[in-house]
């Protein structure tokens, strides 16, 4: 077994075994270098894979360099795992809820957490062929080196003991889950998303450090896969970067499914009792614990800038923010690139697609193409979704921007009425004055497969008075979206316009 099985899958059952066959393989030989090389990429995650192979496609010749996984977080211990997981949750949502609908399910449903787990090692494990070493080097002509890589001179990366040179460069190395400096943590142990798919056995009584969106999706799914959460969060409120509504709605469901949540908390110890750990916590100035047998860390991402030699290329960087990057997304060194997490805000798989289109634009053919332009949406996957693009309204306000908001409330919406759905809102922010969208925020249980048609809207510069026009099928929960969109119309009937109308109509009958 390589080490590479040894340090990050386990258990090394037939699944995770074609998982790493397929993106990291032990008897891989890497190639001969090339003379030189159009770009060589740092790093295989979602940001170097697309780089690479849309570069490889328009007759680049293209290195891929990766020391770990191909496919990076979003294959192996990110959005793939996660959103199936997430999904046998769902499962046990609909038969907590299942009388409503009129459907008795039998006392005593079992939910059979190892189940789950190879389920989810099954699906990534098939979907890996996609971020395959064997695929590039087949399909997209790219030559995959497995190792360590950093940079050797201005113009070279040196892996495994071989030289690549190179006329421009991308580092794509992503971030890894950040820690906090707690007594006792680390001598207790804590699972992050880089450990916790790897769970074969059900934890009885689980805490979840951290209430952003990886606490919150994950917190949500243990609670709902039979494990007693806790959720301790330094804020007041959880997602307190979403919009407030939002937040509201997801705090609520929270609670009404058992999740312990603790806020407004600062964790003062960890200690191991035995099999148990304590965690020491302060809430309003008062010291209370907790005792769980397993801790999960969710509190943000740490950016991967070491062993990259990064000081004898010129490139800047910090330890917190990553790479620092212009808004072509060039280093400070103008031969050498970057995408994704290791220096976008936008840590999202679809950022560093996004984020590596422009750099294969502006790498390879003198383009001037600019993060800032790009209309990024996001969604926490939480039961019902957050979806958000563009402003929330107090970010409007604070840029002096006046808006006017449309909400619709999906006990509005004839379809989420009879999917028992009604939790949730479409609420859409307007220049004044006109129809320009700047900003959106759905809460449904599919939002995120809803935000994308405010976004196209965005993107086209399509006003929401247009999307009045188009016909929805009957019943769907995206109707709300349109009924937004009625609602910014019957604003235009202004009381002189109705009077006309009476005028007319009156004269012409």
């Amino acid at each position: 077994m390589s080490q590479i099985e040894n340090s990050t899958l386990s258990p090394m059952d037939v699944y995770n075994q074609k998982l790493v066959s397929q993106v990291h393989p032990s008897d891989w030989v890497n190639p001969q270098p090339a003379e030189r090389y159009n770009l060589v990429v740092i790093g295989a995650g979602t940001a170097g894979l697309v780089v690479a192979a849309g570069a490889a496609g328009l007759g680049a010749k293209v290195a891929l360099i990766e020391k770990n996984l191909m496919g990076g977080d979003c294959l192996n211990v990110g959005c793939v795992p996660s959103k199936t997981i997430i999904r046998s949750s769902r499962v046990v949502a609909d038969i907590w809820h299942s009388q409503k609908f009129g459907i008795h399910v039998p006392d005593g449903v079992e939910i059979d957490f190892p189940a789950v787990m190879e389920r989810m090692r099954k699906i990534r494990s098939d979907i890996s062929h996609n971020d395959s070493a064997q695929r590039f080097k087949n399909q997209f002509g790219v030559d995959v080196f497995l190792g360590e890589g950093h940079f050797s001179s201005s113009n070279s990366i040196e892996v495994g003991g071989k030289i690549l040179r190179f006329k421009k460069a991308v580092i794509a190395t992503g971030a890894r889950a950040a820690s906090l400096n707690i007594p006792g943590l680390k001598e207790a142990g804590y699972l992050t998303n880089e450990t916790v798919f790897n769970l074969t056995e059900k934890p009885q009584r689980l805490a979840v450090i951290g209430g952003g969106p990886i606490g919150c999706e994950l917190a949500q799914t243990f609670q709902r896969l039979g494990c007693q959460v806790v959720l301790l969060h330094k804020n007041k409120h959880i997602l307190d970067r979403e919009d407030a509504d939002a937040a509201e709605i997801i705090q609520n469901v929270f609670t009404q499914e058992g999740i312990n949540l603790i806020l407004n908390s600062q964790i003062k110890r960890v200690e191991q009792q035995n099999a148990e750990k304590v965690i020491y916590y302060e809430t309003q100035g008062k010291e209370n614990s907790v005792i769980v047998d397993r801790i999960l860390l969710g509190v943000g991402r740490k950016p991967n800038v070491e062993g990259l030699n990064l000081e004898i290329v010129g490139v800047e960087y910090d330890d917190k923010k990553g790479v620092f990057v212009n808004d072509n997304l060039q280093t400070t060194n103008p031969n050498i690139y970057a995408a994704g997490d290791i220096c976008m805000k936008w840590k999202f798989t679809h950022a560093a697609d996004a984020a590596a289109r422009i750099v294969i634009q502006n790498s390879l053919f003198l383009g001037r193409k600019k993060v800032s332009a790009l209309t990024m949406p996001w969604c926490t996957y939480t039961d019902p979704e957050i979806a958000h693009v563009g402003m929330y309204e107090t970010e409007a306000k604070e840029q002096g921007i006046d808006v006017d908001t449309f909400f619709i409330s999906l006990n509005q919406v004839d379809r989420a009425i009879a999917d028992g759905e009604e939790t949730g809102f479409v609420k859409i922010h307007v220049k004044k004055g006109s129809d320009k969208i700047i900003g959106a925020t759905i809460v449904a249980r599919h939002a995120g497969d809803m935000i994308s048609q405010i976004t196209l809207a965005m993107v086209n510069n399509i006003g929401l008075g247009k999307i009045a026009s188009v016909i929805y099928p009957y019943p769907t929960q995206a109707e709300a979206i349109r009924k937004a969109a009625d609602a910014y119309n019957r604003t235009r009937l202004t009381p002189f316009v109705k009077k006309l109308f009476t005028t007319w109509l009156a004269w012409s009958r």
